[in-house]
């Protein structure tokens, strides 16, 4: 009798297992799996500071339904830390995947690019936000597949802010919670996609350092050549300064001044001193008036060309003629009217004399000065 009971209630157990398809398929269960390669990019992690949010992970199961949703919780098991601002929508999101299976998450590219809409259609992802909970739920298109389904192992990402741009670029941002020390939050990425997981970002009471130095005011001046000459003037014909001190029939360049500086207000370039002279005898200077070379006739003069920097010369030394204002001096030669680079000053300078100018070794000697307005 006890051995009979025993049979018959084998009997009924193995018939239970076959009345529901076999035990292998009486034990198959669905698990969900855990996503992958997850990270918060965020654009601030101060306290009660607006930031965008790039989240990014793996899904190893994929999406290709369309009860396949996608929702993300900004305040999971910390009450109402994070503030989502109740005109948060879907134009303040973006949706994107990789096509295929990626190894990781660390440099994928995001072919597929979903559009969004505040509700699912046919082809487009819909947007719904609970700004009680601060969470945000992603609904696949009706043809479960959008752009493209996101396939198993493909990388997800999904931004979050102002830095949103596909379609139109967004103008809202989720507040981080209020707080006086550092503290940890949990955003947890789940929905009806199967997989899930959390993800850990960390508010701090400030995220900005203050950076202080100091820039020494400065001004750069050089010249290149200090000892230039005409060599031997004759009435016949005009003269030019050269560097070997021999002087030239054509102009040429005789040396050339270097000023830079870092002052606000720029710098000025002066000259002072005297025209060409010899004992008491002296030749002319052409004075305040940009003046063109007149052979037979007493003229000492300078003009000058600038590059580089944003210095400029001044008149009347800037035009293709030449003056030496001495009444003026210290006369302004050239400027600048705010930080510059170094400009190269070309300075040419002009001797002619009368049939009756008085022989002799004749000199001059100018000073130029560089004064920084800061």
């Amino acid at each position: 009798m006890f051995k009979s009971y025993k049979l018959v209630s084998l009997f009924l157990a193995v018939a239970f297992l076959l009345g529901f398809g076999g035990l292998s398929s009486f034990i198959n269960v669905a698990y969900a799996a855990s996503l992958l390669n997850k990270s918060d990019t965020m654009s601030s992690s101060k306290d009660n500071t607006a930031s965008n949010h790039t989240i990014v992970f793996r899904t190893p199961t994929g999406a290709a339904e369309l009860t396949d949703t996608i929702t993300i919780e900004f305040d999971k098991g910390a009450g109402t830390a994070f503030t989502t601002p109740g005109s948060l929508d879907y134009t303040d999101l973006d949706l994107a995947h990789s096509a295929g299976a990626q190894a990781n998450c660390t440099s994928p590219t995001y072919t597929n690019d979903e559009v969004l809409a505040a509700t699912a259609t046919a082809s487009d992802w819909g947007v719904g936000v609970v700004t009680g909970t601060d969470t945000i739920t992603l609904t696949p298109p009706t043809d479960g597949v959008g752009v493209a389904a996101i396939a198993a192992n493909a990388c997800v990402r999904v931004k979050i802010g102002t830095h949103a741009s596909t379609g139109t670029t967004g103008d809202q941002q989720i507040t981080n919670p209020d707080i006086t020390v550092a503290a940890s939050y949990i955003i947890a990425v789940a929905g009806v996609i199967g997989d899930s997981g959390d993800v850990a970002v960390q508010i701090i009471p400030d995220d900005q350092v203050s950076v202080t130095a100091a820039v020494t005011e400065s001004i750069s001046f050089s010249i290149s050549d200090v000892s230039i000459g005409f060599g031997t003037l004759d009435s016949a014909n005009a003269r030019y300064a050269t560097g070997d001190a021999l002087g030239s029939a054509s102009e040429v360049e005789s040396h050339n001044i270097i000023v830079g500086t870092n002052a606000a207000n720029g710098y000025t370039l002066t000259a002072t001193g005297t025209t060409l002279t010899f004992s008491t005898y002296s030749i002319n200077a052409i004075g305040p008036s940009n003046t063109a070379s007149a052979v037979g006739t007493e003229q000492f003069g300078l003009r000058a060309n600038s590059s580089g920097g944003s210095g400029t010369v001044s008149a009347p030394y800037l035009a293709a003629g030449f003056a030496f204002d001495t009444a003026a001096f210290p006369d302004e030669l050239a400027s600048s009217a705010g930080t510059s680079a170094n400009t190269t000053y070309s300075l040419r300078y002009l001797a002619n004399i009368a049939p009756n100018t008085e022989a002799g070794s004749y000199s001059a000697t100018l000073t130029y000065a560089a004064t920084a307005n800061f």
